[in-house]
């Protein structure tokens, strides 16, 4: 079983009729929007396969499917999709609105990494919402990693500084920097995320970064337009995408790769410290096809 059978299809190709005409094209057309690409990629994806079936003389209707996992496979290939973890220490940034899973995908990340044999150390700096610093707190112990945390309502900016520290002292391979989840207001989210890059700036100068969005891909295109206001507020390197199974259809993701031009670096399909992956497109426009 792949990893994205979870993954709820699409299935473009399932009721269409065996003709590749105007009205095949207005059905796909249809399906993928309804599928949460959004109209603006949709009609591009759309015009893509058009082109390719004219240039390649594609005839059948399995031809054009497979052209089809082509064109989102080309579409999801907006950068690396491999964390950055080129020093020792490396430092991940993950950003996201509260209810998208993002301690939990801290957690399942650093699980995998300290399977990996790198030393990994959790950073606590969602001193916003009372419960956030336990949670990952439960985390840590699970995946045998350590912890820099600090009292609820502290600066978070002081909560990394410590970690920073600690990274240093400890000879940490990565750290997981876990950031509060809100975005009422994106002047007081630039200001906080900004202080807490000039201290890892200050104290890990030349340590690799990355900044993950998580996105719940069941906010659909509410999603995209997150993605596009924290990409403005914070910068972003990669998106974790969570929450594929169920009833999320996945066309989020070929949106943002199109639109923001941000690759999606990890995906979620459940709850098991097995169900985030690394992302790999091709795997995943098979499955979404």
């Amino acid at each position: 079983m792949g990893f994205f059978d979870k993954l709820k299809k699409i299935n473009i190709f399932a009721s269409f009729g065996s003709e590749l005409n105007d009205d095949f094209y207005d059905e796909l057309e249809e399906s993928l929007i309804l599928a949460d690409t959004g109209m603006d990629v949709t009609l591009e994806l759309v015009e893509e396969l058009k082109s390719r079936v004219r240039r390649e003389g594609i005839k059948t209707l399995e031809e054009a499917r497979s052209c089809m996992v082509q064109v989102i496979a080309d579409a999801l290939s907006a950068g690396d999709t491999a964390l950055n973890l080129s020093t020792r220490p490396s430092v991940v940034l993950f950003i996201g609105v509260n209810g998208v899973g993002k301690t939990t995908t801290i957690g399942k990340i650093g699980y995998q990494l300290k399977g990996q044999r790198k030393k990994v150390l959790f950073c606590a700096a969602d001193t916003f919402r009372a419960a956030a610093a336990e949670q990952l707190t439960i985390w840590a112990d699970r995946a045998g990693v350590d912890i820099i945390k600090q009292h609820e309502g502290a600066d978070p900016a002081a909560v990394v500084f410590d970690a920073m520290s600690a990274a240093r002292a400890r000879g940490t391979d990565v750290v997981l920097v876990d950031t509060a989840g809100r975005l009422h207001n994106k002047q007081n989210l630039m200001n906080e995320l900004n202080k807490i890059s000039r201290v890892i700036d200050r104290e890990l100068p030349d340590s690799a970064r990355e900044t993950l969005l998580v996105l719940d891909a069941t906010t659909g295109q509410n999603g995209l337009i997150q993605a596009k206001q924290f990409k403005e507020a914070a910068g972003i390197t990669g998106i974790v995408l969570t929450k594929l199974d169920g009833t999320a259809k996945g066309g989020i993701a070929i949106a943002i790769a199109k639109e923001l031009g941000v690759p999606v670096k990890y995906a979620g399909v459940g709850e098991g410290v097995d169900d985030l992956k690394p992302f790999d497109a091709a795997e995943f426009a098979q499955a979404l096809i």
